[in-house]
């Protein structure tokens, strides 16, 4: 779930040039953390495949701007975000990974060896590359959005929603996601707004229909968000906008933004797969690409679970496929 970008053109390209220092040949490249990357470098070390992991600009990915996690397994009493990305980090380290702090800029996945470019100048071949570079929620871009995040904003009601349990809550989006978070919610909180900035819905008519037939859920068309406001404490309301102009508050005390993701996957959209939105598509029931001995893993290839666990057991599937690729050689 860690963050990874391209770098633009007047950095770089897409394409990694041949770098001026000693390339660097490894068995086992992983780019990303996160419970993805991190499981991916438990299983590679513990099989011997000497993994070298760079953690991209946010080591630890998503789950380090969230405060409580109280449903990763083996966490009876909850675990912060952070905490428990380095206690995921120790654990590959323990066993023999190298983790290193280091964006992937550029990658050529042409022809095995892969190459990849570290931070615009340090170029890796690698044998086989697991690919566990996450997602980025897409935020509304508000001051007040960035100073309440991990204090009431989130953008994972699955995550955080338990936190909220019998308060009010507020989701932003019209889509499908913000009707699955909305309905969600609805079942441990005691009231929902669904703010939409247009006059109707662009779910799916099955979402729309349940929305609408969930009692706690009130829509609120033609909506916009101006701020979020709260205290030492965190959110405790919302300021909106309607379509005449006029201002609307509403006491919150969870503010969730659903209004999509982008995996972070520019990078390899020249060589592999992707679906419409950038997701990279994988061989039903395995992290396999279209490249062979190139997997995904994590929030990158997943658009529907998005959560802690799942990404760690996709990460376990990655570094057991990169395994048997390598063996077979």
């Amino acid at each position: 779930m860690a963050l990874f970008k391209t770098l633009d053109n007047t950095q770089g390209d897409k394409n990694p040039k041949k770098m001026d220092s000693e390339i660097e040949k490894v068995k086992c490249l992983i780019i990303g953390s996160g419970p993805a990357g991190y499981t991916a470098a438990i299983y590679a070390s513990r099989a011997n495949l000497n993994p070298v992991m760079y953690e991209g600009m946010e080591p630890g990915g998503q789950l380090t701007t969230t405060n409580d996690v109280e449903n990763f397994p083996g966490y009876s009493e909850g675990v912060t975000g952070p905490a428990m990305m380095e206690d995921l980090k120790a654990q590959a380290q323990r066993f023999g990974t190298d983790v290193r702090f280091g964006l992937a800029t550029a990658t050529d996945l042409s022809q095995r060896p892969f190459k990849v470019t570290v931070d615009g100048n340090k170029l890796i071949e690698t044998e086989s590359l697991i690919i566990a570079t996450g997602a980025t929620a897409k935020y509304l871009g508000l001051e007040s959005e960035e100073k309440f995040k991990g204090q009431g904003v989130s953008a994972c009601a699955t995550c955080d929603g338990f936190f909220y349990k019998g308060k009010d809550v507020a989701v932003v989006g019209g889509g499908d996601t913000a009707a699955e978070e909305a309905t969600y919610l609805a079942g441990i909180c005691n009231k929902v707004y669904l703010i939409i900035r247009k006059d109707y819905m662009r779910a799916s008519k099955v979402m729309v229909e349940r929305v609408m037939n969930t009692p706690n859920i009130e829509v609120l068309f033609e909506h916009k968000t101006k701020e979020i406001v709260g205290d030492m404490s965190g959110v405790t309301g919302v300021l909106l906008t309607n379509s005449k102009g006029e201002e609307v508050k509403k006491d919150i005390h969870g503010f969730f933004v659903a209004i999509g993701h982008k995996p972070n996957s520019d990078i390899f959209a020249d060589y592999l797969e992707t679906d419409e939105v950038g997701y990279i598509v994988t061989d039903p029931g395995s992290t396999k690409t279209k490249i062979e001995g190139v997997f995904a893993c994590g929030d990158v290839m997943d658009s529907h679970y998005r959560q802690a666990v799942t990404a760690a057991g996709s990460g376990c599937k990655a570094a057991i496929d990169a395994e048997r690729f390598l063996g077979a050689l």
